[in-house]
Order: C-alpha cells, then structure tokens, then sequence
C-alpha cells in the first residue's frame, strides 16, 4: 500500500466553484510523487520533494490553499504506479510528463515545467555525445515506464537497454558496469554523478520532457480549473519562484 503524507492543512474557507466541489467536499487534494521525486527524512519523518517533486508538492499547496483545503502527497514507488493512481481515482492530480502513451487514461494541462533528457557514463567513456551512445553493443541502463525511456525507446536503433523498475537499481546497473551509460532527467543524473565520482554528464541530451498536471480522463470540469490555475500561475511567475526557491538545476518554466 502506498503511504501518505499530509503537507499543508487548510488555511482559508472553500471557494465557491463548482467544477472542484468534490475537493472541497472531501477536504484535501490528493496527489501521487514516486521515485525519486522525494525521499523521507530519517529523523523526522519529514517528506522531501527532489526536483519535480518538489515542484508538485509547491504546486499542489497553491492549489489547496485556493481551495481551503489540504494537501496530501501519496508516496508510490514508481511512475507507472503514479500514473495509476491518477487513472483510477486514488489520487486527484499528479505531475508528469505529457506522453502519448498516457494519453488513454490521463487528461493534461498544458505544460508547467520543461527539462531535457541525457545521459551519464564514466569520465573516460568514449561516449561525448547521444549520437556516439546509439551503436551497438552499448547497453544504456534506463528506468521502466519512465518518460525518458518512452523518448529514448522511440529514437534508439542500435544501442541495448537495460531497464530496471527503480531508480536506485538503474543507478546500480550502471555502477556494477552492467551498462555503458544512464538515461534519465538531467537533474536526476547530475545528482548521481555527485555519488559517484569518476562520471559526467553529456553536455547535449536526447529530448525535452513538458511535464504538466494530469488528471484522470473524461473530467473536463476538473480539467477546466486546472488549466486554469496553470494560466494564472504562469501569469504570476509562480512555477519561476518555485524553480528558484527550491535550487531546482536543469529545470525551467515552461513557455
């Protein structure tokens, strides 16, 4: 079972808007964060967002605090669990990457936040570039159903992929030399380079995700609110002070 955390209690009364009177009804907004957009904090107990999860959790506050409600991260495991969760109703939004296979069940705002996909291999790799990657007999270790692996699947011709489940045994893969390189968010992979030394990050990358707020499909009331909270968001430089605020490297606004 996935776990849960409330981040924010309600501070002002309900609005009066009829396409999120479920919300208000039920008290909070439920939204899914995996792997590794958070971790906990050992002494504390306290959830951390990392990157695009701290995004969420800052996005997902504005939110509850317009409507006078709470907000409640539930903590999944990986993207695809994420995904479900949403699609089914357990969780009310959540924050990922605009991908035409999750387009059967998922409804998305317009994008709020863009970054780019690259790889990490050793310092003295032969890898400069996602073009030198893709021969064969390179194995790139990726992480399932995650939005850069939809992006690298689609273009890869003559590399091998190596998948795992989780971040951490994609990182493992990589270090035990069971892969030539990782796929992943620049942010993710310039945190890791920083646990292992003796890697880099390639300058250039292999795609740019638009990550924006979904919603389970076939609820355009919802999706009319959200996609207008997005609008005025953008309007105010909020997603901007978030990025900022939060040291967030290789993350930007969208346009």
């Amino acid at each position: 079972m996935p776990e849960d955390a409330v981040i924010s209690n309600r501070t002002d009364g309900p609005i009066a808007d009829p396409r999120v009177a479920d919300l208000v009804r039920a008290g909070e907004v439920r939204f899914s964060l995996f792997l590794p957009q958070y971790r906990k904090e050992a002494a504390t107990g306290e959830l951390r967002g990392i990157g695009m999860g701290h995004v969420g959790i800052e996005m997902t506050r504005a939110i509850a605090a317009q409507l006078g409600v709470a907000a409640r991260a539930i903590e999944l495991k990986t993207p695809l669990q994420a995904v479900a969760c949403v699609a089914q109703g357990e969780c009310d939004l959540g924050y990922f990457g605009i991908e035409p296979s999750r387009a059967a069940v998922l409804d998305f705002s317009p994008p709020i936040i863009q970054f780019d996909y690259t790889l990490l291999v050793p310092k003295n790799s032969a890898i400069e570039s996602f073009a030198a990657a893709d021969r064969p007999g390179i194995r790139i270790a990726v992480v399932n159903n995650h939005a850069s692996t939809f992006a690298l699947q689609r273009i890869v011709q003559r590399a091998d992929i190596v998948g795992a489940d989780l971040p951490e045994d994609t990182f493992a893969n990589f270090r035990a030399g069971r892969a030539d390189a990782f796929a992943a968010p620049r942010d993710h992979l310039l945190d890791f380079a920083e646990r292992l030394p003796g890697t880099r990050v390639l300058d250039d990358g292999y795609g740019v995700n638009n990550v924006g707020i979904a919603i389970a499909k076939g609820r355009p009331a919802r999706l009319g609110f959200i996609n207008d909270f997005v609008a005025a968001a953008k309007g105010s430089g909020l997603i901007a002070r978030i990025i900022a605020q939060g040291r967030l490297r290789g993350l930007r606004a969208a346009p």
